[in-house]
């Protein structure tokens, strides 16, 4: 199947899945996530797949065994590319729109111990600073998951203590509901932020161990 883009079906479904997230619902809508969702995701990201590697696509179904929250679909549709252990390119469309991500979303404690050192050290510290100001550049914006104060180990007044904080990392740019989505432009678009991305991913997994 060839990527055309994202029919306004898909955002459709997902503004309505909003208001209804049940099983009743999904039952009676699942042929339009099927076509105007699934299939597409799969399709962009196989065209994808050549210069980054496969993708895991999401499923739909939210894991409730440990949450309060028991609705049990997924509100976007996600696809993953790994490049190293929880690090990788990402891909998501919902009622919001399409947005792309690149950065790591786990980390075992020694792994993060090693993040977190290359992060304090001048010159990697600088240089991780100096590729997500590039990024921030173009639209870009800092996610991740991060502790309230500082970190054991480490001084509040360390001049990165804001990086040292994050337990995971990502940059994320939104497309929202700019038209490029809903046709085969979309392909490149991704492609050239994830190429733009991929400097955030060679410091991640240059200086991670463990």
């Amino acid at each position: 199947m060839e990527f055309t883009g994202f029919p306004e079906a898909a955002l459709d479904f997902y503004d309505d899945l909003e208001l209804d997230n049940s099983k009743t619902f999904w039952d009676a809508h699942k042929q339009v996530y099927d076509t105007a969702v699934a299939a597409p995701m799969r399709a962009l990201v196989a065209q994808l797949e050549p210069e980054f590697g496969p993708a895991r696509v999401y499923r739909p179904y939210r894991d409730l065994r440990f949450s309060k929250d028991k609705t049990p679909y997924k509100t976007h549709q996600g696809a993953f590319v790994a490049n190293g252990p929880s690090t990788g390119y990402y891909v998501q469309v919902g009622a919001p729109g399409v947005r792309v991500g690149v950065g790591f979303y786990d980390a075992s404690p020694a792994r993060l111990a090693s993040i977190r050192d290359a992060m304090a050290e001048e010159r990697r510290g600088q240089e991780l600073l100096d590729v997500m100001a590039s990024l921030e550049a173009d639209g870009w914006e800092r996610h991740g998951e991060r502790v309230k104060t500082s970190p054991r180990g480490w001084s509040a007044d360390h001049p990165r203590i804001d990086l040292l904080r994050h337990k995971s990392l990502s940059m994320n740019k939104e497309y929202g509901f700019e038209p490029f989505i809903h046709t085969a432009e979309l392909v490149d678009r991704v492609r050239a932020d994830w190429r733009a991305g991929a400097p955030l991913l060679d410091w991640v997994l240059r200086y991670s161990r463990g």
